[in-house]
């Protein structure tokens, strides 16, 4: 019986030693240069990184993952689970990220999980010296760029002592609410999350076989969990191939996704909804020509609001492509349970439900249907919950959606309060061990449906809006709106109460038009939501606080608007706030390494900092 992902790679690397484990398109043009890691090569690799660790002593403690989206992130990962040590994956400052956005959240996670290693390359270690200036702990920290170490260093690794409750990782929430915290994620998590990730989305020894073992093809960041945990370990731990490619290229043309998906015809891909949108605007005819999506047998969308609208667009548009609507497989889940909570049946259609049908649901919103987010994996129990009465809500009642099971973390490093308050919730019955997720839902037959967040949740003149609808209804009103780049809060003005203010980047040759836009926001918001504005900002392109996964941080813009500080655009369309770089730090967007800037969610190599202060530390030169 394997105990760790490390004995499950052992086990690869001896029945399949040549297979393919990862693949990384390094352009995203499957046409482009290729590296390839088989399973024998990153066993080797992980024991020699993993050997390296151990001689300095390293077992036990953090270190911090820097590496660019490649294979060498890979080896780095599983390294530290070989030699006992946890790692911490977070976004490398290179290229056009290196902003003091991203090195001052580094900054604060080193300090946050005590970083005594940082692994890296050769180019991102020399970007931390440059920015040493910066920040001057940095150069007393020790970094190691991986790929110098040799294979032969392999020999002299040990296995490590790990139980079930060793830390295998800290995943750093992205902090859609709050600051992200490191959430402690053990090697009996991770394998009990695989087995549920495998069992709902059917990837079986036969179906493995009948897909020739190609098994992924992702493009997600690899430092985020659901990039992580899914089309790396996921495929490790079934012993398939999964080809990658980085979130850059993906968003400077979302049809490399589909080309790579019908060039290597594997069994799953996915990610948030606002990919899917961008592969629509991006359907040229030309691109549905050259494309075969017909063993394309798991789509999944999860990390954010799942879009009905969204699924039967892409599945009509890419029908001609051979694309099967059985296909979508909207899924949640969250960091704090490792990943995945519930996922969809697979080849069935997802079921969706009216939201006029649905007590609390307003049935005037722009998404009329709510997604079902399928059924709950094996050992995970999910229970609806009146978190005021602490009662189990009745089926079709929403509430707050609390989590039970194996794949439940033991909670945040280093934060006994917040471990308390989220990850040991317990109803009247007497029931307990709950993990308070913060999402809304309710259960229909068996079928988790996530409506919201409770704490975005508007409450206007006593009644109830979701943030995410108003923000859909922002979006269509007009095309300057830039989609997936709206934010929806509330105020009290104190006189009225809580009143709605609508947040929203503009395309640049739009912004001419400001007045325009901002009347189309209020009219759209008042006849679909009977909704009065208090505030309709429009800000640049690109400076919308979003997540390290994409998702909008609505409380960083409430209190950028409360202070003052978001960039809002003229007439002309120059903008008067602060860069990437400076004023709220709700910078982001899709300029990500020369990204088009194209579409929401894009913000995929920030978030918001982490922790407080920092320490000193040592720096050594690489192996």
């Amino acid at each position: 019986m394997a105990r760790s992902l490390v004995d499950v790679l052992s086990s690869h690397a001896s029945a399949r030693p040549d297979r393919t484990a990862y693949r990384f398109l390094a352009t995203g043009e499957c046409d482009g240069d290729v590296e390839e890691l088989t399973y024998a090569g990153l066993d080797r690799r992980a024991r020699a990184v993993g050997a390296y660790l151990q001689e300095r002593g390293l077992a036990g403690a953090r270190a911090m993952l820097l590496h660019p989206p490649g294979v060498e992130f890979v080896s780095g990962y599983m390294g530290c689970l070989a030699a006992g040590v946890v790692a911490v994956p977070s976004v490398p400052p290179q290229g056009r990220t290196q902003n003091l956005r991203t090195l001052s959240r580094m900054r604060r996670m080193i300090a946050d999980a005590d970083v005594k290693v940082i692994l890296a390359t050769r180019e991102v270690i020399a970007a931390l010296d440059a920015a040493s200036g910066h920040f001057p702990e940095l150069s007393s920290l020790l970094c190691v760029a991986t790929e110098k170490i040799p294979d032969a260093a392999a020999d002299a690794w040990r296995e490590p002592d790990l139980g079930p409750d060793s830390v295998a990782f800290l995943q750093y929430t992205s902090g859609s609410t709050s600051a992200p915290r490191g959430v402690m994620v053990t090697h009996q998590n991770l394998m009990h999350n695989q087995v549920a990730l495998t069992e709902r989305m059917g990837h079986t020894a036969e179906a493995l076989e009948e897909w020739g073992g190609e098994l992924y093809v992702s493009w997600l960041p690899l430092y985020h969990d659901l990039g992580l945990i899914a089309p790396v370990l996921n495929n490790l731990y079934v012993g398939g191939t999964s080809t990658l490619f980085s979130p850059p290229h993906f968003l400077q043309k979302p049809s490399r996704w589909l080309k790579a998906i019908s060039h290597y015809r594997p069994h799953t891909s996915g990610g948030p909804n606002f990919a899917y949108e961008l592969c629509l605007r991006d359907a040229s005819p030309e691109v549905l020509d050259g494309l075969d999506l017909s063993r394309w047998r798991v789509a999944l969308n999860g990390a954010e609001p799942v879009r009905a609208s969204t699924m039967r667009r892409f599945a009509d548009t890419f029908a001609s492509a051979g694309f099967r609507r059985e296909s979508h497989f909207p899924c949640y889940g969250l960091a704090e349970a490792t990943l995945m909570v519930t996922g969809s049946s697979v080849d069935r259609s997802p079921t969706l439900v009216d939201r006029s049908d649905v007590a609390s649901m307003s049935g005037t919103a722009e998404d009329r249907e709510l997604v079902s987010s399928g059924r709950p994996g094996i050992g995970i129990s999910v229970v609806i919950t009146d978190p005021e009465r602490r009662v189990e809500c009745p089926e079709g009642e929403v509430g707050e959606i609390w989590v039970a099971g194996e794949s439940v973390t033991g909670g945040y490093w280093r934060n006994v309060r917040a471990t308390r308050e989220v990850f040991r919730a317990s109803l009247e019955d007497g029931r307990d061990g709950f993990l308070r997720t913060g999402d809304l839902g309710f259960v229909r037959d068996g079928e988790v449906f996530v409506t919201g967040r409770l704490k975005d949740l508007l409450v206007i003149g006593g009644r109830n809006h979701y943030p995410q609808d108003l923000e859909l209804t922002a979006e269509t009103a007009h095309p300057g709106v830039r989609p997936g780049c709206v934010a929806a809060f509330s105020v009290d003005d104190g006189t009225a109460g809580e009143q709605p203010v609508l947040v929203a980047e503009v395309a640049p040759a739009a912004a001419h038009d400001s007045a325009g836009i901002r009347a189309a926001i209020r009219g759209a918001v008042g006849a679909a939501h009977g909704l009065s504005l208090r505030d309709v900002v429009l800000i640049d392109r690109g400076t919308i606080a979003k997540t390290s996964s994409g998702k909008i941080q609505r409380k960083v813009s409430r209190t950028a608007y409360l202070e003052g500080t978001l960039s809002v655009v003229d007439e002309s369309g120059v903008g008067d706030g602060a860069d990437l770089g400076g004023g709220s730090g709700a910078g982001g967007g899709a300029d990500l390494e020369g990204g088009s800037g194209a579409g929401g969610g894009a913000d995929l190599e920030g978030g918001s900092g982490v922790g407080d202060g920092g320490t000193a530390r040592r720096v050594l030169s690489a192996p």
